[in-house]
């Protein structure tokens, strides 16, 4: 794909390094990036086919840098459906890392809780995903050098890494939920009814991302894990207003544990 081919030309001139882990990181869990040594900072601005990222608590960069004894490079900030991107451009960025050398993809967000067992701050390792937005990245033409026209997504978040993910929790006494995310385009938050119908679909949370991402990590055959962080619980479940402040601010107050469950999975890996 040229435009890849495009990135990585611009890519060459500013980083030698070669990542094997891939992190996508959600509202609020940026400061995750911070944590990589030796870091390199790259804004999607300085390279071509990215378009800037406009939401309150994304960077916008690309951070290399060394953790936990792994090459990862971190997105610091990702591109959601609703801010006006085609889920191509949504998920543009996952190719241009597989290009970069990545294997595995730990993709994270912060989203709503449908599952009325979970509470505000929970952790939930991602075991499969409902596709709400009404799209997929993969539409239009093929190439079948980078993946296949049909992608199997019967085990698109790897087994072997949730139960790694599992027992680097257990280890640090970290409790992690467990359950299936499902995707809408927002950027509205959802009705009680809404909310009622994806509990019978069997949702256990709902958010704005990652899907796009999923799929096309799933075309690109990576080790993929997922790690929602619970930031409210989903609209009709309590009955108070919904606002991005409260994602932020619950994201902030599980960094710590978020931080230190990505680092130990890292380590296992």
């Amino acid at each position: 794909m040229r435009s890849i081919e495009e990135v990585m030309e611009k890519l060459r001139q500013q980083t030698a390094r070669k990542p094997e882990i891939g992190l996508i990181l959600g509202s609020g869990l940026g400061d995750l990036a911070d944590e990589l040594a030796n870091a390199e900072q790259i804004p999607y601005q300085s390279l071509p086919h990215f378009p800037e990222s406009t939401v309150k608590g994304h960077k916008g960069q690309f951070v290399l840098g060394e953790l936990e004894g792994k090459t990862v490079v971190a997105m610091q900030g990702r591109y959601h459906h609703y801010e006006g991107y085609s889920l191509a451009q949504v998920a543009f960025p996952v190719y241009v890392m597989q290009a970069m050398g990545i294997e595995k993809l730990i993709v994270t967000n912060a989203c709503g809780g449908i599952n009325t067992a979970f509470h505000p701050g929970d952790l939930m390792l991602i075991t499969d995903h409902i596709n709400m937005l009404g799209d997929s990245p993969l539409i239009g033409p093929n190439d079948d050098e980078i993946g296949p026209r049909f992608p199997d997504m019967s085990h698109a978040y790897s087994p072997d890494l949730i139960q790694k993910a599992k027992r680097a929790a257990e280890t640090l006494g970290i409790h992690v939920q467990a359950g299936v995310y499902l995707a809408t385009h927002g950027p509205q938050y959802e009705t009680p009814a809404e909310i009622r119908m994806m509990r019978i679909m069997g949702a256990d949370a709902v958010g704005m991302s990652t899907v796009p991402e999923v799929i096309a990590a799933s075309h690109l055959r990576l080790d993929i894990l997922g790690i929602s962080c619970i930031t409210n619980m989903a609209c009709g479940i309590l009955d108070q207003p919904l606002s991005h402040k409260e994602v932020i601010e619950t994201a902030d107050r599980v960094k710590a544990d978020f931080t230190a469950l990505i680092k130990s999975i890292i380590y296992s890996i």
